[in-house]
């Protein structure tokens, strides 16, 4: 019989030591800061980029101790390269994934009326449909484990309009009712899906508000906090919503907002 270990009682309920992560659009901005705060908490962290990969990124998990694997993939096809497969290559690399972190979308500006097709597809396809394939992928090995912690990355917009984003808002809608249907499921399989509705923050998506004076002064003058969000202040929900500390959260849209739906 193994002795008990001394230290379990000790651990702190954020720990992520051995546990494997998946993170997709892990790359760049709030993905790259959940990839390396899932590092930071134990986690050995693969990342899902479409084409490029950014070496701060694996840096910044190797810098933690952590094992950092990359894998591209076209995860807005059905059949697009790397995605079939994607959740086998992660386990064959890594071992099993006991955390999905769904966070790779795009966002494509229009007013409705001028909305064509392509870009309704294209954004509801990556922000919705991978969305739904993954988690369904990865839930297999989860549920046969009877553990999983799954996030998906919603939006301000799963609860607003917004203006001029039709795709985006009707997709972040879908990511926070798709996030309580898979709940209802798999909670009690012990498998848990959660979702982050981040605020107003300073990534590649938002540059075109930042750059906007007007727009960018509204948006400021809302926020209680007064400044616009950072990558890193998403990576502490990530990693809570994953850990033991969040067991009996499940179903929930977790709002980081700088205060902005309180006023």
């Amino acid at each position: 019989m193994n002795a008990p270990d001394p230290q379990a009682g000790r651990r702190s309920p954020f720990d992520l030591s051995g546990r494997v992560a998946l993170v997709t659009g892990g790359s760049v901005g709030i993905g790259a800061a959940i990839a390396a705060g899932l590092a930071r908490a134990g986690a050995d962290v693969a990342v899902v980029t479409h084409s490029r990969q950014d070496p701060a990124t694996q840096a910044a998990i190797e810098a933690a101790g952590a094992r950092y694997a990359a894998f591209q993939a076209d995860l807005a096809a059905l059949d697009g390269p790397g995605m079939n497969d994607l959740i086998a290559r992660v386990e064959a690399t890594l071992g099993p994934v006991d955390i999905l972190v769904n966070n790779a979308g795009i966002i494509r500006r229009e007013a409705a009326e001028q909305y064509s097709d392509e870009d309704w597809a294209a954004v509801t396809e990556l922000n919705l449909n991978a969305v739904w394939r993954l988690s369904r992928a990865a839930a297999h090995g989860m549920l046969t484990r009877g553990h999983g912690r799954i996030v998906n990355i919603a939006s301000l917009l799963s609860f607003q309009g917004g203006i001029r984003v039709p795709a985006y808002t009707a997709s972040k809608h879908a990511v926070a009712g798709l996030t309580k249907a898979l709940a209802n499921e798999w909670g009690a399989r012990g498998v848990t899906v959660n979702a982050i509705a981040p605020g107003y923050i300073a990534t590649a998506n938002t540059d075109a508000l930042r750059a906007d004076p007007e727009r960018n002064r509204s948006i400021l003058e809302r926020i209680p906090a007064g400044r616009w969000g950072e990558a890193q202040d998403i990576a502490g929900a990530a990693v809570f919503l994953a850990s033991g500390a969040a067991t009996y959260v499940n179903g929930h849209v977790l709002v980081v907002d700088g205060g902005w739906l309180a006023r």
